[in-house]
């Protein structure tokens, strides 16, 4: 005939919970991720948005560069007076010939600026008539994607 079922070894029954446990955190971070839990910011994330946005200067797209950058950024400079600015300055040095990424330092705080996240990106630059220069170009973070806040060039 049929014998009794005899009971799980405790062992067996210990791995059922830590599977389900397992699953039940599989199932946290898979959520979190797609409810868009912000993964701490990064240096090549800060880098690359910085070439983004230099790159609307390359192209002579001063307005929307105004547009595309920080909050902070905004208040502190006129859209018309930045692309004014920034069109004096860059276009005496001709077009982009490179753009290597120098050093990217990060910050939470920065003079005269309010506590964050912050990324100084400095690029090795040269452009047609002006064969050495340094770009830096102070990076924040702002409702979770990195935004310029200020460009200078040395």
């Amino acid at each position: 005939g049929s014998r009794p079922s005899a009971p799980l070894p405790l062992e067996l029954s210990h791995n059922r919970f830590q599977m389900r446990t397992v699953f039940a955190v599989l199932a946290i971070v898979a959520t979190a991720s797609m409810i868009g839990v912000a993964a701490p910011p990064s240096k090549e994330d800060a880098e690359a948005s910085a070439k983004t946005w230099v790159a609307l200067i390359d192209s002579q797209k001063y307005e929307e560069s105004w547009t595309e950058a920080s909050s902070f950024f905004r208040a502190a400079v006129k859209q018309q007076d930045w692309a004014q600015q920034v069109k004096n300055v860059r276009g005496g040095m001709g077009s982009l010939t490179t753009r290597k990424p120098l050093k990217t330092t990060m910050a939470k705080s920065l003079p005269g600026a309010p506590d964050g996240e912050y990324a100084v990106v400095q690029f090795d630059t040269a452009f047609k008539n002006k064969a050495k220069a340094v770009e830096t170009i102070t990076m924040m973070l702002e409702d979770g994607k990195w935004k310029a806040a200020g460009y200078f060039i040395k």
